[in-house]
């Protein structure tokens, strides 16, 4: 899941990647894509008082990012509630987020 909120008196958009408490993967889980540089770890989730998992990115607005989500146990993830999705270079799809 994917919530977003605008920062007020801000250009930013505040965008929350959530996985449910029940998620199937395996490992550390972080979210990956154009914001970092697709660099693991560099966003990872976090277990939440409500049991879910979350991890924040600030970015700004009017954009469009691809990403993904990385385990180091199961590999590459989209989120089936992305914006978009696009083919990349690798064969596969990215998932798309608009701010």
């Amino acid at each position: 899941m994917i919530k977003k909120v605008n920062k007020q008196s801000s250009d930013r958009v505040k965008v929350t990647f959530v996985l449910p408490e029940e998620h199937p993967y395996e490992g550390e889980v972080s979210v990956v894509g154009d914001f970092n540089d697709w660099t693991p770890g560099a966003h990872r989730f976090v277990r939440r008082s409500n049991q879910t998992y979350s991890t924040n990115v600030l970015l700004p607005e009017d954009a469009r990012y691809a990403f993904r989500y990385y385990s180091e146990e199961d590999g590459w993830i989209n989120e089936e509630e992305a914006d978009d999705f696009e083919p990349n270079g690798y064969g596969t799809t990215n998932c798309v987020v608009t701010t």
